[in-house]
C-alpha cells in the first residue's frame, strides 16, 4: 500500500522542483537529481559545469558523426551513438537519448528498436542520416532551454 502512496505523490514532487517547464525536452525528474549536487544553489557552478561540459562533448561528437557518416564508418556511428546517449541520458535530454539511441541500433544493422537485423549497410547510414536532423534539431532546443536556465538562476 505505501507503494501506490509514494507513486502517487511523485507527480506532486515533479511540481515542486522550482524547474521551468522544460517540455519533453528534459526530464526534469532527472535534471533535478544533478542540480542536487550543487553546493550553492545561487551560483549552481557543479552542475553548470556538467551541463556546459556536456554541451562541448555533445558538438565534438557531432563532428565525429559528421566524419563516420562522410565515410562511412557504421561501427563508429553506433559507438558515437552510445556514447551520446549515456551522456544525454544522464542529464534527463530525453529526445536527444532516444535519438542517439536509435543511431545506436542502425550502427549496429538492426532497426530503430535493436530487434530486427537490418542487414543492408546503405539502409542504416541512410536511417542515421535522417535520424541526425531531429537529434541536432533536439539538441539545440535543448541546449537553448538549458542555457536560459543557467543565465537565470
Amino acid at each position: 500500500m505505501a507503494a501506490r502512496h509514494d507513486s502517487q505523490e511523485d507527480p506532486s514532487d515533479a511540481g515542486s522542483t522550482g524547474l521551468p517547464d522544460f517540455g519533453d525536452n528534459i526530464d526534469p525528474m532527472t535534471f533535478e537529481q544533478i542540480l542536487e549536487m550543487d553546493d550553492d544553489e545561487e551560483e549552481r557552478e557543479f552542475s553548470k559545469s556538467i551541463v556546459f561540459g556536456f554541451f562541448e562533448q555533445a558538438e565534438n561528437t557531432f563532428k565525429n558523426m559528421d566524419a563516420s557518416l562522410e565515410s562511412k564508418d557504421i561501427a563508429q556511428l553506433s559507438s558515437l551513438g552510445h556514447f551520446l546517449k549515456g551522456s544525454s541520458a544522464t542529464l534527463g535530454l530525453t529526445k536527444v537519448k532516444d535519438a542517439c539511441e536509435k543511431i545506436q541500433h542502425f550502427g549496429a544493422y538492426k532497426d530503430e528498436t535493436g530487434t530486427t537485423e537490418v542487414p543492408d549497410k546503405e539502409l542504416c547510414l541512410e536511417r542515421i542520416k535522417k535520424t541526425m536532423v531531429p537529434l541536432k534539431r533536439d539538441y539545440a532546443e535543448a541546449e537553448t532551454i538549458l542555457k536560459r536556465y543557467y543565465q537565470s538562476s
